[in-house]
């Protein structure tokens, strides 16, 4: 007997494990489901349970491990669904995690296997929810780009998903529309090497993310798209020129990995650029796409080899920046990876204080950088009733706006990184 036999709801549970691709890959195994009558739950109220594994570091692999047997142990014994990077790499070892667990490499038979085992693949799809995801997402994420090209020294990932692809821009024009038409407002584009997103239309011509996002602003009436995050390499001026001239329909937010900001360091990364070229993109950004530019980044410290002076530099260039968000990773060694092998490890207490160093350096760059907005005009994507998101990634607070609105606000105030504003008239 099926485990939705004695009611008429089946219930599943999502964890996403990683990167901003993974949250979509759940969100959209989520909309699958949900078609079919399935209502997302906590995980200790579950039938089934999908995880959406990472395995970018050491670390991102241990956790992905606990979260399985955790998932697998609950009380009610649901049935786990794995997929992902680990599961891609080590498909063995995770099913042998437990007798309930299932390995499943294709995301797209993530759904079908869902809903065999729960005994509603016949069932008629209901009504749309008013949601427009089913885990609650208000700026829903749309995978454009799927795998890596690119072959960093501490970074397994383009083993796992493969070569770069792309989805044909007929597909994503499809999917904007589909979430418009559920109420979103904003929509974010996602790929794990986003940058690098080619394609041909119908016509064949080809498309990259620049002519992408003109297809979109063209041919929907979407408010504002977001890019996650994109290699500084990719960065054009004639994308950040769009960006600029877009009055605010392409959020003006640029995530650019900049994983450290010495050149010895990036050398020994394999990263495809140097410092000097990082901030030339950073420069032609703030020039072209204006002063209501956010930056965003990623940053690894303690990466083998990693002195005193190579990690100063990485702040130094983090401040010339001016970043309004950095996340920072402790290097983790990642088996299988070329940096496992290198001389020079650095020891974790060394890692702890400098990633601590960054994050006291990101949270001030971020105070001064919310500061500056106030007297500002921000357009605010809502979330909550009376809190949103600004085109730069900062939370907004503005009373009598509904989540799901995009709507005009002058910064009045600031506390901390969060804005405060009215309603523009």
């Amino acid at each position: 007997m099926s485990p939705t036999a004695a009611r008429m709801t089946a219930r599943v549970a999502y964890v996403n494990l990683g990167c901003r691709v993974n949250r979509v890959e759940v969100d959209d195994i989520a909309a699958s489901l949900e078609a079919l009558g399935a209502v997302a739950c906590p995980q200790d109220e579950a039938d089934a349970i999908v995880i959406n594994t990472c395995a970018v570091t050491g670390e991102a692999e241990t956790k992905t491990r606990k979260a399985i047997r955790h998932a697998a142990g609950l009380p009610g014994r649901p049935q786990v669904f794995a997929t992902g990077c680990v599961v891609n790499l080590f498909a063995d070892e995770v099913a042998s995690l437990a007798p309930n667990v299932t390995c499943v490499a294709d995301k797209s038979r993530v759904a079908p296997e869902v809903a065999a085992f729960l005994g509603i693949a016949g069932r008629d799809a209901p009504a749309a929810c008013d949601a427009v995801t089913p885990t609650g997402r208000t700026r829903p994420g749309i995978k454009v780009q799927d795998g890596c090209d690119n072959r960093c020294a501490y970074c397994i990932v383009w083993k796992a998903r493969g070569a770069s692809r792309s989805v044909p821009p007929e597909e994503v024009l499809a999917s904007v529309r589909e979430h418009l038409a559920r109420g979103a407002r904003e929509v974010v584009l996602t790929g794990i090497n986003l940058g690098r997103y080619e394609a041909r239309d119908a016509s064949g011509h080809g498309l990259g993310v620049r002519e992408l996002l003109e297809l979109l602003l063209d041919r929907t009436e979407v408010g504002r798209i977001r890019l996650s995050s994109i290699e500084p390499q990719d960065v054009s001026d004639e994308l950040l020129a769009l960006i600029g001239q877009s009055d605010g329909r392409v959020a003006p937010f640029l995530h650019m990995p900049l994983q450290s900001g010495c050149d010895a360091t990036l050398a020994r990364m394999a990263r495809t650029y140097d410092a000097s070229f990082y901030l030339d993109r950073v420069a032609a950004a703030r020039d072209l796409v204006g002063e209501g530019l956010s930056l965003g980044c990623d940053l690894i410290v303690g990466f083998p080899g990693e002195t005193d002076d190579e990690f100063s530099a990485s702040l130094a260039l983090c401040e010339e920046c001016a970043f309004t968000r950095m996340h920072v990773f402790r290097y983790s060694k990642r088996p299988g990876t070329p940096a496992a092998t290198m001389d020079g490890q650095v020891e974790p207490a060394v890692m702890t204080a400098r990633a601590g160093q960054a994050r006291t350096l990101a949270t001030r760059m971020r105070y001064e950088q919310a500061a500056l907005l106030v007297g500002r005009r921000e357009l605010v994507t809502m979330e909550y009733p009376d809190q949103g998101v600004s085109g730069g990634l900062f939370d907004v607070r503005v009373y009598g706006a509904q989540p799901g609105e995009l709507v005009p606000v002058d910064i009045t105030g600031v506390s901390g990184d969060v804005l405060t504003g009215e309603r523009a008239l």
